[in-house]
């Protein structure tokens, strides 16, 4: 069978996936991985903000932690800090993740994110997003306002994630804690 060469390779076609169960190491990489998930949430936040703008009570709310209860695992997965990814991680580097996330008063790294915790994130932001829901039947203006305050809302509450997640990986590029014995 004679070789073309307009054959595609398989790899030209779809292109490797990310293994985002490893924590990132350097400076450069954390900061790629917090670019990635700054997309992702400027995407998804505008999704919320295009359903913020239609005045049916409540559904912006459920969307807002529809989208959270999504994003803030997946911004977790992608810096490593997964439920799932922590427990993997060596008892020492797990310390490490655990002292941090005590230590920052995190709730959502490592740990399994509910609507619960999501609805607990989102009081930080109540002001905002209580503003927004009075916005919201002033016509035509109020319903823009509306769209922006959930907009920042929601990025307000992932970027602090993202910073969160940023700390316990730059945390994590410490030498591990070692015993002192003697003295």
């Amino acid at each position: 069978m004679a070789s073309c060469c307009c054959r595609i390779r398989p790899e030209a076609v779809k292109p490797p996936v990310p293994e985002w169960d490893v924590v990132p190491s350097t400076p450069e990489q954390i900061e790629a991985v917090a670019r990635q998930c700054r997309r992702m949430v400027s995407k998804r936040a505008l999704v919320a903000a295009g359903v913020a703008v239609v005045p049916i009570p409540g559904l912006d709310w459920a969307t807002n932690v529809g989208v959270l209860v999504k994003l803030l695992p997946d911004i977790n997965r992608r810096f490593g800090l997964s439920a799932e990814q922590v427990e993997r991680l060596a008892p020492d580097r797990r310390l490490v993740v655990f002292k941090a996330i005590t230590a920052g008063g995190t709730m959502l790294v490592g740990r399994i994110v509910t609507r619960e915790l999501v609805l607990s994130t989102l009081r930080m932001v109540g002001v905002r997003l209580s503003a927004q829901q009075a916005a919201k039947y002033v016509p035509i203006a109020g319903q823009g306002l509306s769209a922006a305050l959930t907009y920042g809302a929601l990025r307000y509450v992932c970027e602090q994630h993202i910073k969160q997640c940023m700390a316990i990986c730059e945390q994590l590029r410490l030498p591990a804690p070692t015993e002192v014995v003697g003295g």
